[in-house]
């Protein structure tokens, strides 16, 4: 079904409704604009202030709390209110100018699908290392093309941003903790809601943003992630491992990856861990590009602007995050009371298939919080602007590492009815911001002795 995108009305954007295509180095700003970040912007570049009606309240970030590990993400007062109102297919139209097309099409397409919608709250924060070093990134860290930060270190690299493709490096090399370790469940979920579980063990070696020893960026090097997966199940894939390199740059300059399957026993360079190849394991429902809501080179779009915009999002999902698999299955959609959603700004930025490129995807619709540069929904249409996918990812901050994520993620496949949920862990085990990697764990070598044991 084709579905129309959201154009921005007169009164209805917020900010500067900026079209600005992403091919120059727009990134740094003067020293008057970055001297605006702590003051009426947050460090990271969001607005401090609410919305003029207040339903969008004052910036009020947590504090740290909490161990590193052993410990799901919680808020017992945000987890105790009641929704203000709901959004069904009945009132959908009332709400249209806040929603995506994703959403509209399915609660338009779906009598049982409803959107709950609760007091907005912004507790996103990161570490003070983290706001220093973004003040710094404004006024030095520049954007080579697309796919090439340069003289970035640690901190977010545009928290004033003039293109697309900055608002989406601000998604991609944001603070995550220096090191991490966690299940990655997935569930195929048919249109009947019975689903198929798949389960990885990830293991991540953040380079970039980097407390202890920050990986600087620039036009010719610097590594900003090292990652390793291993398939714990289901038997058929038991025993894949992926391992890749994430530095700026396209082709093997930007990412480098390694399969190991169980059936040759050897690893072996993987040049289709990109864009939409299926990752393995999930029979075709996610790209590798989809992973993280976003990931990978940039090179195959055009990135613009749109606009800054109030908008109904899933946020301070903390429920949701701890829910049983059970429980979030269901026909057609996930279980629609357990979501939660709330209002706020978020930019939009449309990714648009340049000639002579080719991807599933023609054109992407990416939503991105202001408060911390999470990609929180993706509208994706085919190349004849119809709508036929849609990603949700369920905003969640994480106090004890100061950080905020998405958990879990969805991709909505329109087409055929299924849907597809990955990043769940509540049956598994909370993320382990404890653990310390050296550089060699992330070698295909290694990899291969791990293999062979």
């Amino acid at each position: 079904m084709k579905f129309s995108m959201w154009k921005p009305a007169g009164g209805c954007a917020l900010g500067l409704a900026i079209a600005v295509t992403s091919g120059a180095a727009l990134a740094k700003v003067s020293a008057e604009e970055a001297a605006k970040l702590g003051k009426e912007l947050t460090p990271i570049g969001a607005e401090k202030a609410a919305n003029k009606d207040g339903s969008i309240p004052v910036w009020t970030p947590a504090p740290q709390s909490g161990p590193l590990s052993g410990v799901y993400a919680t808020d017992a007062k945000i987890e105790a209110e009641q929704p203000k109102f709901t959004i069904t297919g009945a009132n959908a139209d009332q709400y249209a100018d806040q929603l995506s097309a994703g959403h509209r099409y399915l609660l338009k397409t779906h009598a049982s699908y409803k959107m709950n919608v609760y007091p907005s709250h912004r507790p996103a924060a990161f570490p003070d290392f983290i706001y220093k070093a973004t003040a710094e990134n404004a006024v030095n860290c520049d954007l080579v093309g697309i796919d090439s930060p340069d003289n970035c270190k640690l901190g977010f690299p545009y928290p004033i941003p003039k293109s697309g493709a900055e608002v989406v490096w601000n998604h991609r090399i944001k603070w995550r903790g220096n090191n991490v370790k966690r299940n990655n469940d997935q569930m195929i979920v048919q249109p009947d809601g019975t689903y198929a579980l798949a389960q990885l063990i990830e293991e991540v070696k953040f380079d970039y943003a980097n407390e202890k020893n920050p990986v600087p960026l620039t036009k010719d090097s610097g590594m900003f992630l090292k990652y390793f997966s291993l398939i714990t199940s289901p038997p058929r894939t038991a025993g894949t491992m992926i391992l890749v390199h994430e530095s700026g740059g396209t082709g093997e300059q930007g990412r480098a990856a390694w399969l190991y399957s169980p059936a040759l026993k050897r690893i072996r360079r993987a040049p289709a861990v990109c864009c939409d190849n299926p990752y393995e394991g999930t029979d075709g429902n996610q790209f590798y590009d989809q992973v993280d809501m976003f990931n990978g080179v940039l090179e195959r779009y055009t990135w613009k602007i749109v606009g800054k915009k109030e908008m109904i999002v899933p946020y301070n999902g903390f429920k949701i995050g701890r829910a049983k698999y059970d429980e979030l299955a269901r026909p057609k959609h996930m279980n629609a009371d357990l979501p939660r959603y709330e209002l706020h700004r978020v930019w939009v930025v449309e990714a648009t298939l340049q000639p002579g490129t080719s991807h599933t995807f023609a054109k992407r619709v990416f939503y991105v919080d202001e408060d911390s540069w999470n990609i929180v929904m993706v509208d994706a249409y085919d190349a004849r602007d119809g709508l036929f996918r849609f990603q949700e990812g369920h905003l969640t901050p994480q106090h004890n590492v100061q950080t905020v994520f998405t958990v879990p993620e969805v991709i909505y496949h329109f087409d055929s009815g299924r849907y597809f949920l990955t990043a769940l862990t509540a049956e598994g085990k909370p993320n382990d911001y404890s653990v310390n990697y050296s550089d060699d764990y992330f070698n295909a070598n290694s990899v291969q002795k791990r293999a062979s044991k």
